[in-house]
């Protein structure tokens, strides 16, 4: 008992308990730096922080924004997230030649739903584009590719109120932009961000992209599945 005793006052005890200080330390710094700051993550809530009403059932076409013809026979929904990576890669890759192969031929009335999962400003980064699409359809898309234009680190915290708002000062004309900068201080569309979250889970998506045609949830985010699915469903009809 007398030698333990003395281990445990003397060097090597020391020397242990400042060497684990010393990485728990390192390790919320690590944390830290990639989930956001303390002020960072002000005035951008969680789901559980956003109370109200919702329907998580139906997909509520009429609610989102859209391109193509109201009278196109397929209807496509694209479930992302503004942060996700991929979500930018595939804009990038392959939505030009979806709405000249697809929209702009009337096959297909082209729909985007938020699943924002990603992290609390992915939350803030839907909330603005809903802000955005209640004023103008048209002002949403060009919100949708220039934001993925101007995407940050997936694993950091980027897309803050100030962010955005800079942002769509700086990049989206058009718009009465007092109301959207009102819009988004006062979380107006929280509410329909975590509906939209809602109803994906509900309809069993777990990432993003995904995409649905006529109601039928793909199991990729291939361009090729995608216009298969397309395809097949203009055939049947």
């Amino acid at each position: 008992m007398a030698n333990n005793s003395k281990t445990k006052s003397g060097f090597p005890y020391v020397f242990t308990v400042i060497t684990i200080s010393v990485l728990v330390l390192a390790g919320a710094l690590i944390f830290l730096k990639g989930s956001g700051t303390t002020s960072d993550l002000k005035g951008l809530p969680n789901y559980t922080e956003i109370k109200g009403e919702y329907d998580a059932k139906g997909l509520k076409y009429e609610k989102q924004p859209h391109l193509g013809s109201p009278d196109a026979k397929v209807k496509v929904i694209e479930f992302a997230d503004f942060k996700c990576p991929a979500c930018k890669n595939w804009k990038q890759a392959y939505f030009e030649r979806f709405q000249q192969e697809f929209i702009e031929t009337g096959k297909v009335e082209f729909f985007f739903i938020n699943y924002a999962f990603i992290d609390r400003d992915s939350i803030m980064a839907a909330s603005a584009g809903e802000a955005i699409a209640a004023q103008n359809n048209d002002k949403f898309w060009e919100f949708m590719s220039k934001l993925y234009d101007h995407q940050g680190d997936e694993t950091q915290i980027w897309a803050t109120p100030k962010f955005l708002k800079d942002f769509v000062k700086e990049n989206i004309s058009g718009i009465d932009y007092d109301r959207f900068a009102k819009d988004l201080d006062d979380h107006t569309y929280m509410l329909p961000v975590k509906e939209d979250f809602k109803t994906g889970a509900n309809y069993g998506v777990n990432g993003t992209p995904q995409f649905m045609v006529d109601g039928k949830l793909l199991p990729s985010s291939s361009y090729e599945e995608l216009a298969a699915a397309i395809e097949s469903q203009l055939a049947a009809q």
